[in-house]
């Protein structure tokens, strides 16, 4: 679980994704195609072509 602040900023991908991507594969999307930092707590929402499954990329700082 992880907890979130008012300042954790929410970002929906409008683009499908292959949801065979892991966390590599997302963190570069995020990196690349949204131009956002990955490691920057913000909440990073994707889904699949027939918006039937949801992958979240959050970075808790953690390290888990």
């Amino acid at each position: 679980m992880f907890g979130l602040s008012t300042a954790t900023r929410v970002f929906v991908a409008v683009d499908p994704i292959d949801m065979r991507r892991g966390f590599d594969g997302l963190f570069g999307l995020v990196r690349n195609s949204l131009g956002e930092d990955p490691l920057s707590g913000h909440l990073f929402l994707f889904t699949n072509c027939q918006q039937t499954r949801l992958k979240l990329l959050v970075f808790d700082g953690s390290g888990r």
